[in-house]
């Protein structure tokens, strides 16, 4: 293992392949109470990123290849109500897995992902490292904006 980062430990890989890096997706204090429904305790919220993007969120699960994720964009902060646990959006196509409203990066994805019997074309994770978690997907050659401030890459 190599030194942890700041958003998390850092794991190599045998193989070759990029190291995975962690980032702990951030959980709210008010919100803490209502993702136990989900599962969600402890250390089992977070993102993995190397040769995939994993994302683990109490009892949901979900990956990509990062081959697939076309572009992101930090974005928020959104209503407290809407924004918190597992979120289907019907109109859009995507998936979120929110343990704030204060923010998180949205990864649009070429091939549709499937969770459950649904299909979902963008994924969003309220990672505790924004610019981090973006960074580290932009030096992945994916690239995004950051909603907040305008383009960045």
């Amino acid at each position: 293992m190599d030194e942890p980062s700041p958003t998390g430990s850092t794991t190599s890989s045998a193989d070759g392949s990029p190291p995975t890096r962690r980032f702990p997706i951030r959980i709210g204090r008010r919100s803490r109470p209502l993702l136990l429904l989900f599962g969600v305790r402890g250390g089992n919220a977070y993102v993995d990123l190397g040769r995939d993007v994993h994302v683990r969120f109490g009892f949901f699960r979900l990956t990509t290849p990062v081959a697939n994720v076309a572009q992101w964009r930090i974005e928020g902060p959104w209503s407290w109500i809407t924004a918190i646990g597992v979120r289907n959006g019907i109109r859009h196509g995507d998936i979120a897995f929110d343990g704030t409203h204060t923010g998180g990066v949205r990864m649009d994805v070429g091939e549709p992902v499937r969770f459950g019997p649904l299909r979902r074309t963008a994924i969003y994770v309220t990672v505790e490292d924004l610019e981090g978690f973006a960074a580290a997907l932009s030096s992945l050659g994916i690239p995004g904006t950051d909603a907040r401030t305008g383009p960045t890459h």
